[in-house]
């Protein structure tokens, strides 16, 4: 995970090599707990979910809080809520990134919760699931095959026939990216390092 990966000016996450972006569902409310320096976070924006991680995009960032970057490699303990007298919401847990030289044995999780209050949600959430699916088992095949680096197989994740058959509820908000975006700027390599905070900048 990491707070505030880099974004295009128009608000679109920038991506990594390799990565394709699926679904993008606005007016969802995002919350997400033990953010260094910042603590619990709650916002309103834009999730942003690819053949890797998921993204929130704040509508209304700050200087410390501008996004937030869930690798689907990392999610654990993900599950539908459907409370009856409250929204539908997807919650889960994302493992920090481990510093190095870091006991794992020490490190947390992070709780997040993606509260669809104002649109519908089973697009993405059908999706979402499939995704992580296909990640682990990607990825438990990589390491079976002791392959080198085998995050870099997740990448793979085929995403194309989940768009090519796709059912669109049209009051689902959700939208489908059948074109990925062309930066000017070079694809940046499949690292998860965060964008410096106002607080750290100084």
């Amino acid at each position: 995970m990491a707070v505030n990966p880099k974004l295009f000016p128009h608000g679109m996450p920038v991506p990594f090599l390799n990565e394709l972006f699926v679904f993008a569902s606005d007016e969802i409310e995002f919350e997400i707990n033990k953010i260094p320096r910042l603590g619990k976070v709650q916002a309103k924006g834009t999730i942003y979910l690819s053949n890797i991680r998921m993204v929130f995009v704040a509508k209304n960032p700050s200087d410390n809080f501008i996004a937030f970057d869930i690798p689907l490699l990392s999610v654990h303990g993900e599950k539908l809520n459907q409370p009856i007298f409250f929204c539908k919401n997807f919650s889960g847990y994302v493992n920090p990134v481990i510093p190095a030289n870091d006991n794992e044995n020490r490190i947390i999780p992070h709780s997040f919760k993606i509260l669809f209050k104002e649109c519908d949600c089973e697009t993405f959430i059908s999706k979402v699931f499939n995704l992580i699916g296909k990640v682990r088992r990607r990825y438990r095949r990589s390491r079976e095959k002791h392959c080198i680096d085998p995050r870099h197989d997740a990448t793979k994740t085929p995403v194309d026939e989940m768009t090519r058959y796709a059912y669109v509820d049209p009051s689902d908000p959700t939208s489908i990216f059948l074109q990925q975006p062309t930066p000017k700027s070079r694809l940046r390599c499949h690292t998860y390092q965060s964008q410096p905070t106002a607080e750290t900048s100084r």
